[in-house]
C-alpha cells in the first residue's frame, strides 16, 4: 500500500529533478522567448490487453519546449479498465517533463493523479470503491521529431489499487 509520506517524497524528488534540468540547460540553449511558439499539444492513448483484462487510455496534453533539450507541461487523463470481474474509470491529471539528452532519446517523469471509479462483481453483490490513485511514471524513448516510442515503470505501482495491470508500460507520444 502507498503511504502519504512516501507520495509526498517522490513528487519533491520529481519536482526537483525538473527545476535542476530546467535551469541547467536553459543556460545552455536559449530559446525564443515567444511562449506560444514553444508549446506543442498532442499526448498519448494506450491500450493494453491481457489475460481477461482490457485497458484503454486517453491523455491529451500540452508541453512547453523550455530549451532544445527539456520540455515541460501538463495533461488530462482518462482511464478505462477491465480486469476479470473488476471494472475501473478513473480520470485526473499529471504533471510531466521530457528531456533529450540526444535528439533520439527521451527521457521522462511524470507525476499523475487519478480519481478511481471501481466496481467489483462479488458472489451475492456488487462493491463499489472510490479512491485517489497516484503514480509516478520514470520513461525512455526513441524520439523521432514529433513521435516519442518508449516504455515507462510506475514506481508507485500498487497492485491492489492500480488501475493499471504492470508497473512497466508501453507508450506512444505525439507532439504538434
Amino acid at each position: 500500500m502507498i503511504n502519504c509520506k512516501s507520495f509526498k517524497k517522490s513528487l519533491i524528488l520529481c519536482v526537483f529533478f525538473t527545476s535542476f534540468w530546467s535551469f541547467g540547460y536553459s543556460q545552455l540553449s536559449p530559446r525564443n522567448s515567444d511562449f506560444w511558439n514553444q508549446v506543442y499539444f498532442g499526448g498519448s492513448l494506450g491500450l493494453g490487453f491481457g489475460n481477461n483484462s482490457f485497458n484503454a487510455s486517453f491523455s491529451p496534453s500540452a508541453i512547453y519546449q523550455a530549451t532544445e533539450q527539456l520540455g515541460v507541461g501538463a495533461g488530462i487523463n482518462f482511464n478505462y479498465a477491465k480486469f476479470r470481474d473488476a471494472k475501473f474509470i478513473a480520470y485526473g491529471g499529471s504533471v510531466l517533463s521530457l528531456f533529450n539528452p540526444i535528439p533520439a532519446l527521451q527521457l521522462s517523469a511524470e507525476m499523475e493523479q487519478l480519481r478511481v471509479n471501481r466496481e467489483l462483481e462479488l458472489d451475492g453483490g456488487t462493491l463499489e470503491e472510490n479512491y485517489w490513485s497516484p503514480a509516478l511514471f520514470l520513461g525512455i524513448g526513441y524520439n523521432n521529431r514529433n513521435v516519442t516510442l518508449g516504455i515507462r515503470y510506475n514506481v508507485l505501482h500498487d497492485q491492489q489499487k492500480s488501475i493499471y495491470a504492470n508497473a512497466l508500460m508501453p507508450f506512444v507520444r505525439v507532439y504538434f
